[in-house]
């Protein structure tokens, strides 16, 4: 069958379309930047196609010869998101209806609590989603699924954080509510087996793991497989769903935005109430994966670097999407750079290993204090903060999110451009270069790229050129430094800050 894969870039999608093809599918994934997904290890497999659910005239060509459709997308975390997840999910029911498509499956969260409490506008929105598709005249498939464990998933990464790095900690009394995760690969299992769902079947199935868990019991049990000691767990009325996620956002790489509906998904009880889908998508032989086994392999996936995607994947809402320009009049006239230059006694492969290398838990080689502290202050004022690491310590790809940065080209051997996604009055660039000279050694280019928006952005380039020596110009000199001492033909990890 030809599969419409949408939120191809996201965390679930993008871990669905190679298994769509281990199937013999054939996929298509609409992306609002097909650019996006050039580096994917599957790219080469699969038809990209541009468009926008918030733009229906550009879903004929999506949706034509589909037979089925995924539906993968949320807003989550931004302003409005209800409007914006129901006009989305109209647009592709209606687009998907005109064109023919035999079979919609989509991915959503557990059933919103009876009494629709204010903490519940996130799984609201989801179950309203749900609906829309189910109303859409084509058979539907809804999955609904609680906390996902799985290397790189949001859930998993709040969870591995709060207990790696908190052995006692005072807690809300959500954490004593039942809860029942699913491993990542049984969720991929029951989409993919969803592709060959009769027409008759237009309902919604709970899916979840064999075990079902308090929140603090989860975390009790990752300390174990962990190998940690148990945590000292003390839950406590005043921490509302609004302060559970600046604790959430504080401790751990999920910034506030992503927390608060993750929160909001745990402050009622999350148990599935049926198993239904095992009379359509059996369970596998040795049964369905449990909590501590789907704790093991996700721990084995991060220290092997073998994260096939992270919750970070999929670009924060209101990032800015435009690539560099190549005016910089084309902005308004004004264009602030950074430019460092060096001579680096290393050919260039060593440099490129460094350049690759940069950020997560090697750091940016420079002023390790002044980069914490902007992560911090833009944690401060809701933005992502530097904590959201890189998905592989060796390998970059397009699209995918590196600390509070975006990798918006790559050009393996030669180029690294990374664009801003922290809070900025503007917009900003670093590029890296690794050029080669005539006598086998190579040279380092660096470029910062700043476009103000009014005032405010003039101010700011203003406020933090005095610091640029210190941190762009040590940077460019440990970098070249540390290329000089890598070895030559071995790909090591760069480790120095």
């Amino acid at each position: 069958m030809r599969c419409l894969v949408t939120g191809a870039t996201g965390y679930i999608g993008g871990r669905l379309a190679p298994r769509l093809l281990a199937e013999g599918h054939q996929v298509r994934c609409l992306a609002r930047h097909a650019g996006r997904l050039r580096d994917v290890p599957w790219a080469g497999q699969v038809d990209v196609v541009e468009g926008d659910l918030r733009r229906p005239e550009t879903l004929p060509a999506v949706f034509a010869d589909v037979d089925v459709a995924y539906y993968l997308v949320h807003s989550l975390g931004q302003a409005g998101f209800e409007k914006t997840d129901r006009e989305a999910a109209e647009a592709f029911a209606t687009a998907a209806r005109t064109a023919g498509v035999r079979r919609i499956v989509y991915l959503g969260g557990p059933q919103p609590a009876e009494d629709g409490g204010p903490g519940s506008a996130h799984l609201r929105s989801r179950a309203e989603v749900g609906r829309i598709l189910l109303d859409s005249g084509v058979p539907t498939a809804v999955l609904r699924a609680a906390v996902i464990i799985g290397s790189g998933s949001a859930s998993f990464e709040m969870l591995r954080y709060l207990t790696e790095r908190l052995p006692a900690m005072v807690t809300p009394r959500w954490v004593r509510n039942r809860i029942q995760p699913i491993a990542v690969r049984d969720v991929l299992r029951y989409l993919v087996g969803c592709a060959d769902l009769g027409p008759e079947v237009n309902r919604g199935f709970d899916i979840g793991g064999p075990d079902v868990l308090t929140f603090g019991e989860m975390m009790q049990r990752y300390a174990r497989v962990a190998g940690l000691r148990p945590r000292i767990i003390v839950p406590v009325r005043p921490l509302s769903p609004k302060l559970s996620s600046y604790w959430v956002g504080l401790v751990t790489p999920v910034p506030n935005k992503i927390a608060t509906p993750l929160v909001e998904s745990l402050i009622h009880e999350a148990v599935a109430h049926e198993h239904d889908i095992a009379a359509y998508v059996p369970d596998p032989p040795q049964g369905l994966t449990g909590f501590d086994r789907a704790v093991e392999l996700a721990l084995e996936k991060v220290r092997d670097a073998q994260v096939e995607t992270r919750w970070s994947t999929a670009s924060i809402p209101d990032a800015p999407a435009e690539p560099l320009p190549s005016d910089p009049a084309w902005s308004g006239g004004t264009a602030y750079t950074d430019l460092r230059e060096r001579a680096v006694d290393a050919p260039p492969e060593a440099l490129w290993r460094v350049i690759e290398g940069v950020g997560g838990e090697h750091g940016w080689y420079s002023f390790p204090l002044a980069w914490s502290v902007r992560g911090w202050l833009d944690r401060l004022v809701g933005g992502v903060g530097l904590r959201r690491g890189r998905r592989d310590p060796h390998r970059l790809q397009v699209g995918e999110a590196l600390d509070f940065w975006r990798v918006e080209e790559i050009v393996p051997g030669e180029l690294l451009r990374l664009r801003a996604e922290m809070r900025l009055p503007g917009r900003a660039w670093l590029e890296m270069r690794a050029l080669p000279t005539d006598d086998g050694r190579s040279r380092y280019l660096q470029r910062a790229v700043f476009l103000p928006r009014g005032l405010p952005g003039h101010a700011y380039w203003k406020a933090v050129a005095p610091f640029h020596a210190a941190v762009f110009g040590g940077m460019a000199r440990n970098i070249a430094r540390g290329a000089e001492q890598e070895p030559v033909g071995i790909s090591s990890r760069p480790g120095r800050r």
